[in-house]
């Protein structure tokens, strides 16, 4: 089905609405389950104990980490620290899986999955993700990767909306690594970083049009 874009003369469609007409927005691929997640990855630390990770059955202990707040929890899950990696080793894990892996863990298996992922406080912008890490590829489209501002490459990739490029990134595809090979990086700031090639490619399209 077609849409009928309806603007004043002499107006220009906001890039925004623009983005909506070229890329229409498309669902989330399911995310696994905290158990899922625990008796998948998490055990591999958290059930011998290694590295002096708690044990998924030391409740005693991971008490003691709750009562400092779980945002820290799900924080440290996601960006990584000290001997434990981001995104506990698995970069394709989403946010919203490692913060059911920790509702999991830290309720012993008692809570329910939360259905929002922890967010952390301070995140990098699109731009700021693009210019460290993206653009390595994005910038002149190496690999096959869509070159930022080439319309014609990006077009068929976002035939199904923004949502599967984004779950994309965030999962690996083909020659690209899980999060671009940056582990650390939040889902928020993957979204933003193809939010912001997107745009980008968007408006040189309208300034070339």
């Amino acid at each position: 089905m077609k849409t009928a874009i309806l603007v004043r003369p002499g107006r220009r469609l906001p890039l925004a609405a623009l983005l909506v007409v070229l890329f229409p927005l498309a669902g989330h691929a399911a995310d696994r389950s905290g158990k899922e997640v625990v008796d998948t990855v998490c055990i591999t630390c958290h059930g011998p104990g290694k590295d002096g990770a708690p044990r998924i059955d030391d409740r005693a202990e991971w008490a003691k980490r709750a009562a400092k707040g779980l945002d820290k929890l799900n924080e440290n899950a996601i960006t990584g620290v000290r001997k434990m990696p981001a995104h506990g080793g698995q970069a394709a894990l989403t946010d919203l899986e490692m913060t059911r892996g920790v509702a999991y863990l830290v309720s012993g298996g008692a809570a329910a999955d939360p259905q929002k992922p922890y967010t952390p406080a301070r995140i990098r912008s699109g731009e700021q993700v693009v210019k460290e890490r993206c653009q390595e590829c994005h910038a002149d489209g190496r690999n096959g990767a869509p070159k930022i501002g080439d319309i014609d490459a990006w077009k068929p990739r976002l035939r199904n909306g923004v949502a599967p490029l984004v779950n994309s990134a965030i999962g690996g595809h083909k020659g690209m690594p899980a999060r671009g090979g940056m582990a650390s990086l939040s889902d928020a700031e993957i979204r933003a970083a193809v939010n912001y090639m997107v745009g980008q490619t968007a408006g040189a399209a309208v300034k070339n049009h």
